[in-house]
This record gives structure tokens, sequence and C-alpha cells, in this order.
């Protein structure tokens, strides 16, 4: 046990012991990793507590105030970023790389992003001279914010949701995933180095029915960020409608790309094959449906079939590892469980029925092969429902307006590519796809400027600058009459 890692809650500035644990793996060994807090209703009372002592404090501190702390806490986790990056991998089974090159990196640019842009905000600012009257907007921050994030991105989304909710002013009480906790835990220490005042973060570990529902039903949390399920996040949107708290939902989707007859290939191929299995397929905006022009279909299914082939599998740590295991036995059940529906279903396997050649010290891991399916009808649930892992489904198509339609037939809309080299068609073509960002020949290029967020059961509001700032702060308008003399209706 003594290399098993004891997870503690943090809560005021401290970090507190739990009663009962529960035990996680390493996805890649099947070996217990780590010993996680089973927190209950009474440790998150103390932490909304904690927070809500910690509000007034926090945000009367002047926004430079905030904002240096926040890029010391980007330093601070820049600095430990190999630390961050192992204990990543370890946790979530994704590459040493992928964590090392772009996620912690990633976490650290979210903590300056919004540790920058709350220096400049602007409001609205009308004058009525003919009234002798000023009107202005004003925004305060919200109060304690309830952050809960999922286990495909732990780190980085916690960062995503923290930097602006701390940068706006807000305390907050996050619960981690109960299968991915290690990067949140090491943070903790990070915010107390860095100086963040007792209180301002809370971190509660535990499962989502238990410490997230309490968590989400607390009269105190003022409004809730989540990034999750579809089922867990309509669950929360029912909560919040009901008490009338602020609501912002990422609830995954079922993405679909659009490859047309001109479409540049060696930009095209490698993209989409990023795009389907990177991070294991466990990526909220993965590429899952691939409609491909029929003129070009066989083509294409040779060429990405044969990339889909080559891809380097096994352990996470290891140098040239492209894919590592998804991140729990339930996760890999559930993926288990649709390859075997999608043979139900007359699905035509291209790759992924083949054996997993494995190392010894890999065979207890939760490791899938990538997976290509085709000649599955649209309305099957394979084409219908977000699978999660290393799987993606082609199908071809001949004609514009069909096309558009079949991408739009499903109840997700976060996320769609296009691919060709005919600019008119991308622009004509964008606009009509019901999700919330389209890709055309990229995939996953994103600014922090730009809103992020979906359409349909892909959830509701947004994030980014802009609407980040919207949502964690509340806005109000301040009229000021300056012209004292009764002359006007006002």
């Amino acid at each position: 046990m003594s290399d098993v890692t004891v997870i503690k809650n943090f809560i005021n500035g401290e970090f507190v012991e739990s009663k009962k644990y529960i035990d996680s793996f390493n996805p890649a060994s099947g070996r217990l990793l780590a010993r996680v807090p089973d927190s209950d209703e009474t440790v998150v009372e103390n932490a909304v507590n904690a927070a809500k002592n910690a509000f007034t404090e926090w945000s009367n501190k002047d926004p430079s105030e905030r904002s240096k702390l926040l890029h010391r806490v980007a330093d601070i986790l820049e600095s430990r970023l190999k630390e961050f990056a192992i204990a990543e991998s370890q946790d979530q089974g994704k590459p040493l790389w992928l964590a090392q090159q772009i996620e912690v990196p990633r976490a650290v640019l979210n903590f300056r992003h919004f540790a920058n842009t709350v220096l400049c905000d602007k409001e609205i600012c009308i004058n009525q001279p003919e009234d002798g009257i000023l009107n202005y907007t004003s925004r305060s921050p919200c109060g304690v914010t309830a952050v809960i994030v999922p286990w495909n991105l732990p780190l980085y989304l916690l960062s995503f949701k923290l930097g602006p909710a701390l940068a706006y002013g807000n305390t907050v009480v996050a619960k981690p995933s109960e299968f991915t906790s290690i990067t949140a835990w090491k943070l903790c220490s990070v915010l107390k180095e860095a100086g963040i005042p007792d209180g301002v973060v809370n971190m509660v570990f535990g499962y989502g029915h238990k410490a997230g529902d309490a968590l989400i039903r607390h009269p105190d949390v003022s409004l809730i960020t989540f990034t999750g399920s579809d089922r867990a996040g309509l669950h929360i949107a029912e909560v919040a409608g009901a008490m009338a708290k602020k609501v912002s939902l990422e609830m995954g989707g079922k993405n679909a790309a659009i490859v047309f007859h001109d479409a540049d290939f060696e930009n095209c191929i490698p993209s989409l094959i990023r795009g389907s299995f990177i991070n294991q397929g466990q990526v909220c905006l993965s590429t899952s449906r691939i409609y491909v022009e029929k003129k070009i279909f066989s083509t294409f299914a040779e060429k990405f079939v044969s990339e889909a082939k080559k891809i380097k599998m096994g352990d996470p740590l290891a140098e040239g590892t492209w894919l590592g295991p998804v991140c729990s036995k339930p996760h890999y059940e559930k993926i288990k469980e649709y390859l075997k529906i999608a043979k139900e279903e007359g699905a035509t396997f291209l790759c992924g029925s083949e054996n997993l050649n494995l190392p010894n010290d890999s065979q207890k891991g939760y490791f899938i092969g990538p997976v290509v399916l085709t000649n599955l009808p649209d309305d099957s649930r394979c084409m219908q429902e977000e699978i999660f892992g290393p799987v993606t489904c082609l199908t071809p198509f001949e004609d514009v307006k069909d096309v558009i339609e079949r991408a739009n037939k499903v109840n997700y809309g976060l996320s769609a590519t296009i691919w060709s080299t005919d600019l008119q068609k991308i622009h004509s073509i964008a606009p009509k796809l019901e999700v919330g960002t389209v890709w055309c020949n990229c995939w996953l290029v994103r600014n922090l400027h730009m809103p992020f967020g979906g359409e349909k059961r892909s959830g509701l509001g947004r994030e980014g600058t802009e609407d980040s700032r919207e949502f964690y702060t509340h806005k109000k308008t301040i009229c000021i009459k300056y012209k004292l003399k009764n002359d006007s209706f006002f």
C-alpha cells in the first residue's frame, strides 16, 4: 500500500481526512492507485460554509490582486508540469506526451488567460444629456460556485472553470471525478503555495450521486458549472431550475465530420485520426461519425483504416505510445457493450476486431484498440449515442442537403468538421449544422476568446472570455440623474 496515494479533501485551506474511501485504479495495469474520499453531505456543508465565509474578502479584492494570485498559480503549476503530467497519465490513462505537451500546458494557459482578461473588462455607458441622466453597467461576483468536472480531461477542465470563477471574485467548491482525483488534489497544494486565501477554493472528492448531489442542492451555492454526461447534466438542470440557480452545462456530443471529394487527404486523414482516437476517443469533441462523399468513400476508408492500424497502443508512460487504456473498468465494459451492439446492428468492422498484443504488465489494463465501423444505418445506436471511446463510424453520402440533415439528426450538437477546398461550399454548409462549433479543414483549434458550448443535449450556455464573464458575474444597470433641475419627466 506504500505506493497508493491517499487523497484528502481540501476545506478552508486544510487537508482533511475522510471517514470512508473509494478505491481508484491505474487503468493501464488495473492495480490500486489511489484511495479517494467518499464525501457525504456533512463534508459538503463544511466546504460550502468555508467558501461562503471567504466570499466577502475575496470578492472585495481589487481584480489586479486576484490576477496576480492567478498568475502565481500558473507559475507554480508550470514549474511542476512534469509531475502533474505523470500523475494525469497514471490516473486517467492518457499518453504522457499528451498530458505533458498539451493538457497541463493548457491548464497553465487557462489560469493566465483569465488572470489577464479580468483586467480588460468593458462596460456599457450611455449618456442622456437632454435629461441629465447617465446610465452604465456594473458587475459583481455571484457567490459560491459549484464546479463539477469529469474524468476525461481532469486538470484541464478544472482550470477552465476555476480560472474565470476566481478571477471574477467568486469562491468555489469543486467536485472532481472519483475516477481521476489526483491532479485536482495536487492542485490544492499549488493554490495554497500561491497564496489563495483559505476557503476561496475547496475540493470535495467522492461520488456524483452523493457529494455532487449534496453540492448542487445546497441553498448557499449560487451557480453551478458542469461538464459531464447528458444524464447528469439534465438532472443538474432540473435541480438548478427549481432553486433558481445559474447553471452552465457541457454534456458531450456525437460529432460528425463531412468529407467532400475535394478534401486534402494529407491534411484530412491525420486530423480525423486524431479527432477519432486521441485520448482514447474520450473527448467530448471526438469525431464519432464520418460522412464521406461516395465517389471517394472506398479510397478514403482504405487510407483511414491503414493509418488507424498504425497507432501504437500500450503503457501510457512509455515513449512512443499514442493510445493508452480507457479510464476505468466500468467505462471499458460500457464500450465493449457498444461493440457487441454494433455487431448485432450489422456493422462491418474495418478494424478493431483483432486480438490485442499487450505486454504482461498491461494484461489487466482497460485497453481497447482503434475501432472503425461501417454499414450502420443512421438510426442505429452506435450512430446516435455517445460511446466515448476509440470508436468511429464511416458512412457514404451523395447529396449535400441530405448529408446536412443526416449530420443534424442526433440529440447532440457540440461540434462538427467540414473537409473541402471549396470555401464557398464551406461557408454555405457551416451555418446549417446544428452545433456550437464548426471546424473547417482542422479540428480542435481553440481560442479562449471564442465561445464554446453546444446545442440540444450537448449543453446550456457558453464558456470563453465574454461568456465566462457573463456567467460568473451579476450585471446591473445604474442610472444617475446628474441634472437636478425639475424640467424633465424624470
